[in-house]
């Protein structure tokens, strides 16, 4: 055999394997689908701005150990996530604080702001939710849900807040202090360099095969390894043999404007339900550009099929009993390792995937 380990898939999961394998002297080989090293974090360069292609990828954890690991392969600078969300021609501070609740009703004191909202979830509460749209009205009210929830939501998920899972929600922090730091993480920051920086960085030393789909030809290259590492869509691994797991894609519409400053802020969440992208990036403010010119993106959700981008696992109960089926034929592998989003049918941060990556390569070897 060739290689000691075969990893499918150069984003954050399998960058990390690939470095740790190296760094154990085992032979390593790393097969890309796509064109170019990184998955969903890559970073491409245009008019001297790191651009952010499949998405905004704000790194963010309280796990110190990973916050070291990360940090050895670039230098990270302090942005903090502060989105903001436009609904009818209106800005409201994210996530939900007191800027939030003084911009939706002219109140300054966190006594006047929980008047309100209890008020409001008074003549709809519901002690069990088991729906989004009761879990959110439990939450902040009906006004905040209706203006920077609901249509926001029902966007990006392709279905009314009443038929997704109330978990959903709970990701989403309410604070009654003026705070616009969206994470309640002790460290976060953007690569100054990019994010494919630091891929390349990981996988420095490690052969790197792009263009090359391991399911076109899986017994092939498991002739070359005793061990695969794969962090693609669980499902496409045994040919949707059970049916395909549900998962939500996005397309991009990137543009170059030549202006130096077009909305102010990296991320605007568009909430209203007649516009059709869910946000708007602009990539220079990750990392306080001053070039001449800027760069935007509009993300739009789209529903998934065969052939299309996975990004996000649809975990309610119809598709986490499915991905049941796949995770017991998955453990009769035993010479495969699968991981990361699409390999364990989860919603993951970034510092969450290399977590998990390092944990499974040291129960792996050992």
């Amino acid at each position: 055999m060739k290689y000691d380990v075969v990893i499918v898939g150069s984003g954050l999961y399998g960058a990390t394997w690939a470095y740790l394998a190296a760094r154990a002297n085992m032979r390593c080989l790393v097969l890309e689908r796509r064109s170019h090293i990184g998955g969903n974090v890559y970073t491409e360069e245009i008019e001297s701005i790191h651009v952010h292609r499949y998405g905004a990828h704000i790194f963010h954890t309280n796990d110190k150990e990973v916050w070291n690991f990360i940090q050895q392969f670039g230098e990270f600078n302090h942005y903090i996530n502060s989105p903001l969300a436009y609904y009818k021609g209106k800005i409201y501070n994210l996530p939900f604080n007191m800027n939030t609740f003084y911009q939706m009703w002219g109140v300054v004191r966190p006594e006047e702001a929980k008047a309100i909202i209890e008020a409001q979830r008074k003549d709809h509460y519901v002690e069990y939710p088991s729906n989004l749209e009761e879990q959110a009205i439990n939450l902040v009210g009906v006004d905040i849900y209706e203006r920077l929830i609901k249509g926001y939501t029902e966007k990006q998920w392709g279905r009314p807040c009443t038929e997704l899972p109330p978990d959903i929600i709970k990701r989403l922090p309410v604070r009654f202090i003026y705070d616009n730091n969206y994470f309640d993480s002790r460290y976060q920051g953007i690569p100054v360099e990019g994010y494919t920086a630091i891929i390349k960085k990981m996988l420095q030393g490690t052969e790197v095969l792009l263009n090359t789909d391991f399911l076109s030809e899986p017994e092939y290259w498991k002739r070359h390894t005793s061990l695969v590492v794969y962090a693609g869509p669980i499902d496409a691994y045994f040919n949707y043999e059970f049916g395909p797991l549900e998962y939500r894609s996005l397309c991009f519409e990137t543009e170059i404007l030549d202006i130096p400053n077009y909305q102010g802020n990296a991320v605007v969440n568009y909430t209203d339900r007649d516009v059709p992208y869910t946000r708007i990036i602009e990539h220079k403010h990750f990392v306080f550009g001053k070039q001449p010119k800027t760069v935007i993106t509009r993300e739009y959700s789209q529903p998934w099929e065969i052939g299309k981008e996975p990004y996000y696992p649809v975990g309610d109960q119809k598709n986490v009993s499915l991905y049941q089926k796949y995770l017991t034929k998955a453990r009769e592998e035993t010479s495969v390792v699968f991981g990361g989003r699409l390999g364990e049918y989860r919603y993951y941060d970034m510092d969450q995937v290399i977590r998990r990556a390092m944990d499974t390569f040291y129960s792996v070897v050992k």
